[in-house]
């Protein structure tokens, strides 16, 4: 299968691209700024995922496409990561969108989110805001376009890869995933998809 990592760099887009690989997947790592090094095996492409046209481009050339990119901490950057769902949700056509979400939108009881909890860490709001109005985006302009919103359990950090996890839906599931574990999660979906045009969550 031909799948493309914007945000192949990052700490979960970098763990997608060694799992894709892993499964013997064609790979291609998409990045804003200067071509990363990637492992060996990896196509690299310089890309903007708000440049609809080079989206398409990109679509047309592979089977998936992979949104591992995300919002500031600081909320600087929400409309620029906003406008780049968007984008890609506008042009990936007929191709697959899975988009690596948040958890603080993940609801704990009836009607209240993570992220709308008194315990709720500040520093990850602007974050959390963002992710919510980007899944909004897909339910509300992405109703034909076949995307997936995954997300991980609030803590999701290097570790190590078990290959087990548990599948739950909108509500928080669990604490922890590993970022190795939440790549095989991401990669089983895109090999035996299971969620079409909706989030679903993955913990340990």
């Amino acid at each position: 299968m031909r799948i493309a990592v914007y945000g192949g760099g990052g700490t979960i887009g970098s763990r997608i691209v060694a799992e894709a690989l892993d499964r013997e997947h064609q790979v291609t790592v998409i990045t804003r700024g200067k071509a990363p090094a990637v492992p060996l095996g990896t196509r690299a492409r310089r890309g903007d995922a708000a440049d609809g046209d080079d989206v398409a481009k990109v679509a047309s050339e592979h089977d998936v496409i992979v949104c591992a990119i995300g919002p500031s901490r600081t909320g600087v950057r929400a409309e620029v990561f906003l406008t780049a769902v968007r984008r890609l949700a506008e042009n990936v056509g007929t191709h697959r969108l899975v988009v690596v979400g948040g958890s603080g939108l993940l609801f704990v009881a009836p009607g209240l989110r993570l992220l709308d909890t008194a315990t709720f860490p500040q520093q990850y709001r602007h974050e959390a805001t963002a992710h919510l109005a980007a899944l909004e985006q897909l339910k509300d302009g992405g109703g034909f376009v076949d995307w997936v919103y995954v997300s991980p359990a609030p803590v999701t950090t290097p570790g190590q890869r078990t290959g087990h996890y548990r599948i739950g839906g909108d509500t928080l599931l669990g604490d922890f995933i590993s970022a190795e574990d939440y790549a095989v999660a991401i990669l089983d979906e895109i090999e035996r998809p299971r969620h079409r045009r909706e989030q679903f969550t993955v913990s340990s």
